[in-house]
């Protein structure tokens, strides 16, 4: 049996908002609710990015309708008023080929960067 997400385009998807794309990184680490997104959102980025709740759950909705994230069942354990979110394969496809693009991006501006330096030297 084929998993389609391993065969839904991406491209059209790409590049990602820059919060989604701290979203999708969050949720790369593991099953979270959506305070414990914003939560890790914020050490990730050392403090430097902060998502308001309306962001969070406007992009959420967005997400689960594409396919991107599923909410999952928290199980007895945890607060049932909250609603754990994980990465769908393809939200696992998307966050990894959009961190790739933007490490691709960074790796090209540094060395044009150094070009730009060597010229003005």
């Amino acid at each position: 049996m084929v998993n389609r997400d391993e065969e839904t385009p991406i491209d059209h998807l790409m590049p990602l908002p820059t919060p989604t794309l701290y979203i999708l990184v969050a949720l790369r680490g593991g099953e979270r609710h959506g305070y414990g997104v914003m939560q890790e959102i914020e050490a990730l980025s050392d403090g430097a990015v902060r998502i308001g709740p309306g962001t969070m759950y406007g992009a959420v909705k967005r997400l689960l309708a594409e396919g991107i994230v599923t909410e999952v069942d928290a199980g007895v354990d945890h607060d049932p008023r909250r609603r754990y979110y994980r990465l769908s394969a393809l939200g696992e496809r998307l966050c990894d080929a959009e961190l790739a693009r933007l490490s691709n991006l960074v790796r090209r501006g540094g060395e044009l960067s150094g070009r730009l330096r060597m010229r003005e030297a």
